[in-house]
């Protein structure tokens, strides 16, 4: 592609990206599916203006968005949270991971794909959108709610538990022919990851010493290299470049540059992110998403009811009533951009075709269909109470 048609290109992603995100915002949905969508319409898929003929020729630029998203969550994850948050926090998130990643596991299962992508389906269904959880709980004003600290909680929980699993899925899809072969990937993934922790453990003063600077310009610089160069010594061992990055930030969040770091990233975040969720709309095929439209449906079914069971045994463990649990399961309803991730894990692995367009259509249908629940959960809650009161009547 010659560098006119490539700028003219990408400059049309963000602006289509921009154009149809900012139309739906208008009537309350999220950006993230909105992103994904104008990848799909302005795609070599779907008739008329095609922006991008190969998502290929967006794939490093995609790329940096899905390493700053990483970051960005490793710049904002803190063990702390889960010793201040207590035991019972800790199981909440548990016993949340246990039903929804155990329902979706099950539920790859059964559709007989294959066990990888059974094992992509279990991640894809069992890890909710902290992007969407968090702006939900900014734009419904309900960070002040009791039950808020424990939806946050469980956020924090769920990407620990999506950490390892990452470093734990990539072997398997890098497609280890032996089980010696799967050790050594594992194992090399597992000392790299044992490093970087160690590194964020006792390494602050140094890293400091490398990034604390007065300029801006410089700070920018210096952790844009670290978090992408990271990343890519993380793909290079098979551990996958989105773990690399999370590693990263979760080192640089306890430096004394960390709360300048994550102003800064904002803006890095925001736009190669929605590149990257426009790329991934790019590679679908909406007809794709037609053929697997009853397993979407099956699948945001299981996940709903897999949700309002887990919001409940939360809210018992934490002793909240009807409301704050009907708040606890809708809230974190949403999928986004993990599940993303993991498609596109599974789309470099050269998984089963049918998963790339299931995981784009169930994503799309719970990132519009979650905020649109989780606003109304006040009226679901009075519509509960009223059918569960008995009915008084007199005795005549």
């Amino acid at each position: 592609m010659a560098l006119g048609d490539a700028l003219i290109a990408l400059g049309g992603s963000f602006l289509a990206a921009g154009i149809i995100a900012r139309l739906g915002t208008r009537i309350g949905l999220p950006t993230i599916p909105l992103f994904m969508l104008a990848g799909i319409l302005f795609g070599p898929h779907t008739p008329g203006l095609a922006l991008v003929d190969n998502p290929a020729d967006l794939k490093v630029i995609a790329t940096l968005g899905l390493i700053f998203l990483l970051f960005y969550l490793g710049l904002e994850f803190s063990l702390d949270d889960l010793v201040e948050g207590g035991r019972r926090l800790v199981l909440a998130g548990i016993v949340y991971i246990l039903l929804n990643v155990g329902g979706g596991l099950a539920f790859g299962f059964a559709v007989g794909w294959g066990s990888r992508e059974a094992l992509v389906l279990a991640g894809v269904i069992g890890i909710s959108s902290s992007a969407i959880v968090t702006k939900l709980l900014v734009d419904l004003g309900r960070l002040g709610n009791p039950e808020s600290r424990l939806i946050l909680g469980i956020i924090v929980v769920e990407d620990v538990f999506l950490a390892l699993y990452l470093a734990v899925l990539q072997p398997v899809l890098s497609g280890a022919d032996t089980f010696a072969a799967a050790a050594i990937s594992f194992g090399k993934a597992f000392a790299f990851l044992i490093a970087l922790t160690a590194l964020a453990r006792w390494g602050t003063r140094m890293v400091n010493k490398l990034v604390t600077t007065r300029d801006d310009e410089l700070l920018v610089v210096m952790f844009t290299g670290l978090a992408i160069f990271t990343a890519g010594v993380a793909e290079e061992l098979g551990v996958s470049d989105a773990i690399g990055a999370f590693m990263v930030g979760l080192i640089l969040s306890s430096t004394r540059a960390a709360p300048r770091i994550r102003q800064l990233v904002h803006p890095l975040r925001d736009a190669f992110a929605a590149l990257f969720f426009f790329a991934f709309g790019l590679s679908i095929e909406p007809g794709d998403m037609l053929s697997v439209a009853w397993p979407i449906v099956i699948a945001v079914a299981i996940t709903m009811a897999l949700n309002v069971v887990a919001g409940v045994l939360a809210a018992k463990l934490n002793s909240f009533g009807r409301a704050q649990a009907v708040n606890i399961a809708l809230t974190v309803l949403s999928r986004g951009e993990f599940a993303l991730v993991l498609a596109t894990m599974a789309l470099a692995a050269g998984l089963d075709g049918r998963l790339a367009p299931f995981i784009a259509g169930y994503v799309l249908v719970l990132a519009l269909l979650g905020p649109l629940i989780a606003s109304r959960s006040e009226s679901i809650t009075r519509l509960l109470r009223r059918r569960r009161e008995p009915q008084e009547r007199p005795v005549s």
